[in-house]
């Protein structure tokens, strides 16, 4: 049991001594170097693991190793994308456990072992970090690839790392020894954890004797959050495929509990039904999520971000200088208000020459620092509308020209499978080319990954976002730019419902019966209150630097997300404490 400071809020003391939280997702963005995450679900668990361990959180996490990585993006000069895998060497960051379980998949027996990576926290304390592999020599050569690529293959593949994940991560945790209070699945992959812990509660006994009881004990260890607000999102499988991959008697026994719907398991309703506490992203995402499930009591924790991750250097300079405490307790950059804004101005001057080299070293491209930039970076999904800046070409270019010029930066990968978005890609780089020798630069980075992400979040000017609504549960690289006193320019979405203060923290493009008129909702928002604040009012600008920090940084973090998981989820005042569930080591699979 790690020491923590006596200063801080949260610790092993806050919590109840027999047991520790374990943390579910199919991606974690652990590590620069190890490519075990796709974008914003992956970044988010991350974070909240980092947060987790600074404020001394009894606390595992399980993961799968995905030793090929997602990938890596190749865009060539007309936009076209083509990937390759991103192998990387586990040992050279994760330390081997020496347990083995089985799992069974398709009625084979697959073995599965874990990697575990230390994450400490800013006292020390320590969270172990488990990967989960199948890459063993008794396993078939199918068998040995199920935890080679995240969001790989077709659904039955998704299924199959499934079941390792939830079910094998449940029978790892009791081959350690670790004794779990809370199960907490991010997102609907580690839901068939309730299946194990029910095939535990039965003692290996026959699924078709299960009671009511059992399944309240089960959904009083489980919480689950959900991030997705389309149904098409849910991961959703066959009755056919579930049977022949999962087993007919498991099968049988969820769809007898609710959790299959339009004859597919689905994956959220399993773990809707064995969950105590269940939570949207966001405030606007929980009531989303409530039409979606109105059946189910769903609450809404909004995402944050792991602020000393993501605040630039020059920046945390500025922070250690003037605010004491604000790694201890994010709630202190409220005190950035105070900071004098010379020097806010400064260090944000510093993180866009340090972003418009890398784009330079990059692309060969040299960007003007006095330039107003904009960055788009995210996942390259048709809703995100990437292209909606460009609705209006002309005039696009004259508010370039109005500005004395304009800089876009862009960023994001489209899934392999994903050819709508691949075309989304391709569209933005078309348009780039025609604006060539203009006022307006338009560049595209390829690879977009955590340390890119980071550049651009803390160098640009505006951060710009143009989802289509609903369909953004949270997002969390605007709350990344805001830590870096960059404001957002955004729908009323997601996070932004929430951060958005009209021309303190950036600035709301207004809803349209369509994406025409929303498009004209963000030229005059460029037009009439961007550009001409940036242009003419450098004080006032620098002002609103500030105020995102002091606003959104002090809100829009992990440090208080996770703060909110504690008492609101894991460890509500209202809720008995119970034994954990232990599987007998008779039953294997």
């Amino acid at each position: 049991m790690s020491n923590s400071s006596s200063q801080q809020q949260c610790s092993y003391d806050s919590f109840p001594q027999s047991g520790v939280v374990a943390y579910f997702s199919m991606e974690v963005a652990i590590n620069p170097g190890m490519p075990t995450y796709s974008g914003g679900l992956g970044v988010l668990a991350g974070d909240t693991l980092r947060s987790a361990a600074d404020l001394g959180t009894p606390l595992v996490a399980f993961t799968l190793l995905h030793r090929k990585g997602y990938f890596r993006q190749h865009l060539d000069q007309e936009g076209k994308q083509t990937e390759d895998i991103q192998p990387w060497v586990v040992a050279d960051f994760c330390t081997e456990e020496a347990p083995r379980i089985a799992v069974t998949v398709e009625d084979r027996t697959v073995t599965v072992r874990a990697w575990r990576y230390d994450m400490v926290g800013r006292a020390g304390h320590t969270i172990p970090i488990y990967l989960l592999d199948t890459d063993l020599p008794e396993n078939s050569a199918w068998d040995r690839s199920l935890t080679d690529h995240l969001y790989g293959g077709d659904s039955n593949y998704r299924l199959q790392q499934e079941i390792i994940l939830g079910m094998g991560g449940v029978r790892m945790l009791n081959a350690l020894g670790h004794r779990v209070n809370v199960y907490h699945m991010n997102e609907g992959h580690a839901a068939l954890l309730t299946l194990a812990l029910l095939e535990a509660q039965l003692g290996g006994g026959p699924l078709n004797k299960v009671t009511d009881l059992d399944v309240k004990a089960v959904r009083q260890k489980c919480v689950f959050t959900t991030h997705t607000p389309v149904p098409a999102g849910h991961d959703r499988f066959s009755r056919e495929q579930a049977a022949r991959i999962l087993g007919g008697e498991r099968t049988a026994r969820l769809e007898s509990l609710g959790c299959c719907h339009e004859n597919m398991l689905n994956m959220t309703y399993v773990a809707l039904c064995f969950s105590r506490y269940v939570n949207g992203v966001a405030l606007q995402h929980g009531n989303v999520s409530r039409e979606m499930f109105p059946a189910y009591q769903i609450d809404a924790i909004t995402n944050g971000v792991h602020a000393p991750t993501w605040v630039s250097e020059p920046f945390q300079d500025l922070l250690d200088k003037n605010i004491l405490n604000w790694r201890r307790d994010n709630l202190y950059l409220r005190n950035a208000i105070q900071i004098p804004l010379p020097e806010i101005i400064a260090a944000h001057t510093q993180a866009k020459e340090t972003l418009l080299t890398e784009v330079a070293s990059r692309t060969g491209l040299v960007l003007n620092p006095k330039v107003l930039t904009l960055g788009f970076a995210r996942r390259a999904a048709t809703y995100k509308r990437a292209d909606l800046l460009f609705t209006d070409p002309d005039r696009l270019l004259e508010i370039a020209q109005s500005a004395g010029g304009l800089q876009i930066l862009y960023s994001g990968k489209a899934h392999p499978m994903d050819e709508p978005g691949k075309a989304l890609i391709h569209s933005v780089i078309e348009k780039a080319h025609k604006y060539s020798g203009s006022d307006l630069r338009v560049v595209y980075l390829e690879n977009y990954d955590w340390e890119l992400g980071a550049l651009l979040t803390a160098g640009v000017d505006v951060w710009v976002n143009t989802p289509k609504r609903p369909y953004e549960a949270s997002g969390t690289s605007g709350m990344k730019a805001a830590l870096n006193g960059v404001p957002s320019l955004s729908i009323l979405d997601g996070w932004w419902i929430e951060g958005c203060l009209e021309g303190y923290t950036g600035w709301a493009i207004e809803d349209g019966d369509d994406d025409a008129a929303e498009a004209t909702s963000l030229y005059e928002k460029l037009e009439k209150s961007v550009v001409p604040l940036y242009r003419e009012a450098p004080e006032a600008w620098g002002n609103m630097m500030r105020t995102t920090v002091a606003y959104n940084g002090s809100f829009f973090n992990t440090n208080r997300m996770v703060k909110q998981y504690i008492s609101n989820a894991y460890y509500p005042l209202t809720l008995t404490e119970l034994a954990p569930v232990e599987e007998p080591a008779a039953v294997s699979r």
